[in-house]
């Protein structure tokens, strides 16, 4: 192989969460610029080529369906990919801008479907991009394919001919073909049936019925609640692909208010990923509408690709919006949907108490433990995967295969749901979760969602007829929880091999417990602590050698004195950046308490660090 072919795959990122790096030609990963650079092209063409090898090896002989976030890059990417799928003989259907759950239910609706390309980086800067493959299951291929993918993608680019074979195709391509392609998209062709794909499986999503008769009932009951308790949802999408998707349709035709704002595709005003900063213009835009329209008391935010969201509440307490912390979300979404199983009866109770089903929750490893204490409530059980989208989904899938009833997972570290039988995080669920929330309410002796979820935590005296989506955000347990986007949440470590930084680190932080035993004791109630690893879907607790976690997740759990956990220390280098994130979760109002533990680890680290070098 030459040594120009390196560079195909210089500054890519390749992993089961997707292969991402800057493709902007030059080379800023802010920037607007619709060109991609050569090696990005060679790059685009090469992943094309594989993919299409795979659905062979799999005879798949169907269409390939491609789409794209709103992100400038995307068309040349795809105009790469669709010359090479052309090349090989295979049909394409090309969407253009797609939210990414919109693209996988039409893949999943469609017999004709071999699989798709997404043509996207998630909540990375607008000059990155990326590529997400699947199949027609509804999700993005399971840790093992990718994990083949990415070796047969290695072995093209080191292939002593692959440049000349990538530029041929790329050079000898049906122009005619690809007009055509494109041609399709303009006419909205294959665009229409995604939308209405999307519509239909989203309502068999939040309904739990695939059954069009019996989904119709709990969306005329949803209806009916918000023509009594009237609700506003407003969007900034960011100029995000969900901005030419199914939202404002869908949720006006639950009965409730809606407005946006950067709502043109491609016109991205403010950082993609919805944390921080980037919901403080939905929240500005959550008070104008509620000052308008007092019913207007939630805002969301996409990310670009518009598969995960976060939310803005009116808080009455406070008289403003205020955003919500993305483990607010998720937990807020648990809520929801674990109170509808029991609402709908799919989820019941001895009279002791005790769950009669089978039924779990599938997170990612630094998801809260305030997720435990709902789990509790609802005599639900708890299992971790480690961070990525495929793990959580191939966990839940394991899960159901045991037996276990899953209809909600996800990260709750980025917020957002996948409610089954989706298997990709979705905004319009998560939205439409706190809808059901607010919508479905105790009448004619049935208790709603919210008074079910009031007495299962044993504090029914919170719940009352007029409550608002404060009450309901003020009665989940209380926890502090380091954000992923934040400063503190995020290091750079110079060791390449984290389980080398990981064993320097269990030396240091077994002296450091030691040193400071009596202190967590006397300040937090800690009195000990116990490790687990997290690679993939595997959980292993009680693990000796920290270094055993390899590049996978660390969580270190601290308990009381009646051996409950109440504080966790947890770590991981990024699979889609070039980062090393770190978190602290503690149970209790006290962010002090969070502060002071997260300040530790970060000691700590840097402390491995430096010592591994």
């Amino acid at each position: 192989m030459q040594d120009q072919d390196y560079t195909i795959l210089s500054g890519m990122i390749l992993s089961a969460s997707g292969w991402r790096g800057i493709f902007a030609r030059d080379n800023d990963e802010e920037s607007f610029s619709p060109d991609i650079t050569p090696d990005r092209k060679l790059f685009a063409a090469a992943s094309a080529m594989v993919f299409s090898d795979y659905l062979n090896s799999l005879e798949r002989n169907g269409d390939v369906l491609i789409a794209r976030d709103s992100r400038p890059t995307g068309t040349a990417i795809a105009c790469a990919m669709i010359r090479v799928f052309l090349a090989q003989g295979r049909s394409i259907r090309w969407l253009d801008v797609s939210a990414a759950p919109e693209l996988m239910a039409y893949a999943r609706s469609l017999e004709a479907a071999a699989g798709f390309v997404y043509i996207s980086a998630s909540h990375n800067p607008i000059g990155h991009n990326g590529l997400k493959f699947g199949l027609t299951d509804g999700g993005v291929l399971a840790g093992q394919e990718a994990a083949h993918l990415i070796n047969e993608l290695n072995k093209l680019i080191e292939s002593s001919d692959c440049i000349s074979k990538l530029e041929s195709m790329l050079n000898n391509a049906n122009t005619e073909a690809l007009n055509e392609v494109l041609a399709k998209s303009s006419l909205n062709k294959y665009k229409e049936e995604a939308l209405t794909a999307y519509g239909l499986f989203t309502r068999e999503v939040i309904s739990g019925h695939a059954e069009s008769a019996k989904a119709d009932e709990v969306f005329d009951l949803i209806r009916r609640g918000l023509n009594e308790y009237p609700l506003g949802v407003c969007a900034d999408f960011n100029g995000s692909a969900r901005s030419v998707s199914i939202d404002r349709d869908f949720i006006g035709g639950l009965g409730a208010g809606f407005k946006s704002i950067n709502d043109k595709s491609g016109e991205i005003r403010h950082r993609i990923v919805p944390e921080g900063d980037s919901l403080n213009p939905c929240k500005d835009f959550l008070e104008s509408c509620h000052k308008e329209n007092p019913a207007f008391v939630l805002g969301y935010v996409p990310d670009c690709d518009g598969d995960r969201g976060n939310l803005v509440i009116w808080d009455q307490n406070e008289g403003a919006a205020r955003p919500l912390e993305a483990q607010e979300v998720f937990a807020l979404s648990c809520v929801a949907e674990l109170a509808y199983l029991v609402w709908t009866k799919q989820l019941a109770y001895d009279n002791k108490g005790n769950a009669l089903t089978k039924a779990a929750l599938a997170v990612n490893d630094p998801t809260s433990l305030r997720i435990d204490r709902i789990a509790r409530a609802f005599d639900v059980s708890v299992f971790r995967a480690e961070v990525g989208e495929a793990n959580v989904v191939n966990l839940a899938r394991k899960l159901r295969e045991e037996g276990y009833m899953v209809r909600i997972l996800g990260e709750g570290s980025n917020g957002g749901n996948i409610t089954h039988p989706a298997a990709v995080r979705d905004p319009l669920n998560t939205v439409s979760a706190i809808i059901k929330l607010l919508s479905i309410r105790s009448r004619d002796n049935t208790k709603g969602l919210f008074e079910i979820w009031c007495d299962l935590c044993e504090q029914p005296e919170t719940y009352r007829k007029d409550f608002t989506i404060a009450d309901i955000i003020a009665s989940l347990p209380a926890y502090k929880s380091t954000s992923v986007v934040s400063d503190d949440g995020l290091l750079k470590v110079s060791t390449a091999d984290h389980a080398i930084l990981k064993d320097r680190y269990q030396s240091i932080f077994i002296k450091s417990f030691e040193e400071r035993k009596e202190d967590l004791r006397r300040k937090y109630g800690i009195v000990g602590w116990n490790v687990s690893a997290y690679n993939g879907i595997e959980e292993r607790h009680g693990i000796n050698s920290f270094g055993e976690s390899g590049r996978g997740g660390l969580k270190i759990a601290f308990q009381n004195d009646e051996g409950r956990v109440i504080a966790c220390l947890w770590m991981r280098g990024s699979g889609t950046e070039p980062v090393f994130r770190v978190m602290a979760d503690t149970e209790g109002p006290d962010s002090r308490f969070e502060r002071d533990l997260i300040e530790w680890q970060r000691r700590m680290i840097t402390e491995a660090d430096k010592m591994a070098h």
